[in-house]
């Protein structure tokens, strides 16, 4: 990812070094490695207009690993080399993507608000900011919906309710972002006209 930006932007070439160092080219994922998941993720985030932190947060959303996908490229102990790499907003929203505990927090979304999240590392509850907590769900989309359409068996099994959580939460989304939801996931739903 080599994207033209302003010169307050991530260092797209550092990122992807720092990726390539920690192996994560090497990393099966479904669609090949987590290093090209990686990239699919970023790529579809800045389709979908989020801004370069948010980007690189999706290029980097899987460093310390996620309640999905344990495989983490380095400790919680090196968040500071993260936030010098990729930005400290970019590494915070990369920690609370990290930290979610999705059995806790998946059913509050589209549902309680302000939404409490829980920290699967700490156990301890707070309540994100409501543009920390739009990103976290444009990653959070980002990330599904391109494992899902590298894996059918996984679209099978997780589909209809990805679909249902997306669709509550629909009003923090990115219009391209409820539009992609609906175009992958609209099959596991009997309500077509849900799907914009």
């Amino acid at each position: 990812m080599t994207p033209s930006e302003p010169s307050s932007a991530p260092a797209w070439d550092r990122i992807e070094a720092f990726l390539l160092a920690h192996d994560a080219d090497r990393i099966p994922h479904p669609g090949g490695t987590l290093l090209a998941h990686l990239h699919r993720v970023a790529d579809l985030l800045a389709d979908w207009g989020c801004d370069p932190a948010v980007r690189a947060a999706g290029l980097c959303h899987a460093a310390y690993g996620t309640d999905g996908f344990d495989h983490a490229l380095l400790g919680l102990d090196r968040r500071g080399a993260l936030a010098d790499l990729v930005g400290p907003r970019a590494e915070a929203l990369v920690h609370l993507y990290a930290s979610c505990d999705r059995a806790v927090v998946y059913p509050r979304l589209g549902v309680d608000e302000p939404v409490v999240f829980r920290d699967r590392f700490t156990g301890a509850d707070h309540t994100p900011p409501e543009a920390d907590l739009r990103a976290f769900l444009a990653l959070t989309v980002a990330n599904e919906l391109d494992v899902l359409a590298h894996n059918a068996d996984l679209a099978a099994r997780y589909g209809p309710g990805l679909y249902e959580l997306f669709a509550r939460a629909r009003a923090l989304l990115p219009p391209a972002a409820r539009r992609a939801c609906g175009d992958l996931l609209g099959r596991h739903t009997t309500a077509p006209e849900d799907r914009n």
